[in-house]
């Protein structure tokens, strides 16, 4: 171990703070500079939830439980009521993609190869990654919660749900950003990059986020139940409409941890292995 390897491993918590902080303000200026990335993450959620509230929301609100917050608005302010839970985390799981390929990028342009040679803290590097693309989510959740609210969804919760709200959408960003670090280090090209977590797109929507489970075949109504979509999204549709979230917030938080600590391992795991050229 050289001794420029070694000042980079012994570096004081606060120069990894330091660190952290610089390669968080290089990912929020890549989010500036690659806008599109970002607004992809917020344009496919907004075509989803008006497809669905104004294509199909007259047919499909008939069918969903009674809400508080649908109460006298018809059968599409209900699905409307319904379906915004299931839009918020599928905005969580579109941003993976962005995270995704940034990561990929790092990796094959050897950036992350370079800054192993710099007296820099290993860990900032995935740190910065990763709290930029949780800032860069949680404005894409708040800008597509900010359309459901101008096409007429009135949410009905009280000020300690809003706090308890952007906890679990922030865990849950948290999580599914560690995993797309992750498979953003395991991709074998930038172009693949974006193709991995294409599957955490697809998990919300064999979920309870736009129609009930009760309503799917046996095999698949299992699947759905029992998938970490599903308690994200009745954690987030229970604190939005005042409705009780039963067992759904200690799934969200057991799935959100396990997913997180995974994604970190993996991604570890990685970047120690190819980040040297």
């Amino acid at each position: 171990m050289t001794a420029l390897t070694l000042e980079t491993h012994t570096r004081a918590p606060r120069h990894v703070i330091a660190d952290s902080v610089t390669m968080l303000r290089r990912n929020l200026l890549h989010m500036v500079r690659y806008p599109a990335l970002s607004l992809f993450t917020v344009l496919g959620p907004v075509v989803i939830l008006l497809l669905f509230v104004f294509v199909f929301g007259g047919a499909l609100g008939a069918a969903v439980p009674g809400l508080p917050a649908s109460a006298g608005v018809g059968d599409r302010g209900a699905y409307l009521a319904y379906v915004v839970p299931g839009i918020l985390v599928i905005t969580i799981a579109g941003g993976a993609g962005g995270t995704a390929t940034t990561v990929a990028m790092d990796m094959k342009e050897g950036v992350v190869a370079r800054f192993r040679t710099m007296s820099i803290s290993r860990a900032a590097v995935l740190t910065g990654h990763v709290l930029g693309n949780v800032i860069q989510g949680l404005i894409s959740v708040a800008l597509v919660f900010g359309v459901s609210l101008l096409i007429g969804f009135r949410p009905t919760t009280g000020p300690l749900q809003w706090l308890a709200l952007l906890g679990v959408v922030a865990l849950i960003q948290f999580a599914v950003v560690w995993l797309a670090v992750a498979m953003g280090m395991a991709a074998t090209s930038v172009e693949s990059a974006s193709n991995l977590p294409l599957i955490l797109l697809l998990l919300p929507l064999v979920g309870s986020g736009f129609v009930p489970t009760s309503t799917m075949p046996d095999a698949l109504r299992v699947f759905a139940q029992y998938q970490p979509f599903t308690p994200f999204t009745e954690a987030i549709r229970g604190l939005l409409l005042a409705t009780p979230v039963g067992g759904a917030a200690l799934w969200t938080v057991v799935w959100s941890v396990a997913i997180a600590l995974g994604g970190y391992i993996w991604a570890l795991a990685l970047y120690n292995r190819r980040s040297v050229r």
